[in-house]
């Protein structure tokens, strides 16, 4: 069973996965603070800054919240043990299989949401290094999705249909990970996850296929976003076959 011996949470570990998880259901539309706030009792203003981490909330009212949003203590449980520490998962050699949706708007991997988990070589999490914003660091590092072949297209040779990619979720920054050479990224193009090289030119996201047959598109940055909030992170390895 994945959450087996997944160490349990204390209050401030709790308290941070309730506030992530509501985020993300306010991201992908299907929350609003006013609806929380009408399911609950609370007023809009106490919602907001729990939200926005200025408050934190009672046990009675973390149970209301559950209650209301028809969640369990075990849904908040990673999938894979982190030990409170978001680094925590470079200790293991096996990362989560997702969605492409869980892998855009998900902080953290609940098993429910694992696929299955591919196994990589001892040492390789560990080698990679991270360049990540204050507001990914909470977030579960390294999760894979799987590239189905209307979007390995763009990418080929590179990407392979049905290819597996890791994408470092601590990595959205546009700094070259090695100098001269471009970056790949999972990127969020609305409400999907494309594989481009990027660049950022007049608040613009770039979005550069591999295979020149391909069009370029440009992505704008809305007011209040930054570039790495539309980076889902790094493509750390592409694993073309199994």
């Amino acid at each position: 069973m994945l959450v087996a011996n997944c160490p349990q949470m204390n209050f401030t570990q709790m308290h941070e996965r309730r506030r992530l998880e509501l985020l993300r259901r306010i991201q992908r539309g299907t929350l609003s603070v006013s609806l929380l706030a009408r399911q609950t009792g609370f007023g809009q203003a106490h919602i907001s800054n729990f939200l926005h981490s200025r408050r934190q909330l009672s046990l009675e009212a973390m149970d209301r919240i559950l209650a209301a949003q028809h969640l369990k203590a075990t849904d908040l449980q990673p999938a894979v043990p982190h030990a409170g520490d978001p680094d925590a998962d470079l200790e293991s050699s096996t990362v989560p299989i997702v969605s492409h949706s869980v892998a855009l708007f998900e902080p953290y991997v609940r098993a429910s949401a694992v696929q299955s988990m591919l196994h990589l070589p001892a040492g390789v999490l560990q080698s990679i290094r991270a360049r990540v914003s204050n507001q990914r660091r909470a977030w579960q590092r390294f999760v894979a999705v799987r590239i189905q072949p209307a979007d390995a297209m763009a990418m080929e040779p590179l990407v392979l249909p049905e290819a597996l990619a890791l994408i470092d979720r601590h990595y959205n920054s546009l700094v070259p990970y090695r100098p001269n050479r471009p970056n790949l990224y999972a990127v969020r193009h609305g409400a999907h996850l494309t594989l481009r090289y990027v660049d950022f030119v007049a608040n613009r996201l770039i979005l550069r296929p591999h295979n020149i047959a391909f069009p370029v598109d440009l992505l704008q940055v809305e007011p209040g976003e930054s570039p790495g909030d539309l980076l889902a992170g790094r493509i750390a390895l592409i694993v073309n076959e199994l």
